[in-house]
């Protein structure tokens, strides 16, 4: 699964969601461990736990989480709390 494919699904199944996908590793060709890391800026964060505004992304990806992707390190924002990360 590659990069732009990630980003697709979750902007489209996580409101106005905003994602940017990345691999954190080297990949490997002979051995791709399919790492990914991904920052996604929502207002469906809005007054959700951590743990909630992740499941909203994992919901996202679907099976792919169990048959695509290894590893997703996810870090997640409301837009305000995004904005507040540049002053």
């Amino acid at each position: 699964m590659d990069i732009a494919d990630i980003e697709a699904l979750i902007e489209s199944n996580v409101e106005d969601a905003d994602a940017t996908v990345s691999r954190p590793r080297t990949v490997d060709e002979n051995h791709e461990d399919a790492h990914f890391a991904a920052v996604v800026v929502s207002p469906a964060f809005e007054g959700k736990s951590l743990v909630q505004q992740h499941q909203l992304v994992y919901d996202a990806l679907g099976d792919h989480m169990t048959t695509d992707i290894h590893a997703m390190e996810l870090k997640t924002y409301t837009p305000e709390e995004y904005d507040a990360l540049d002053a």
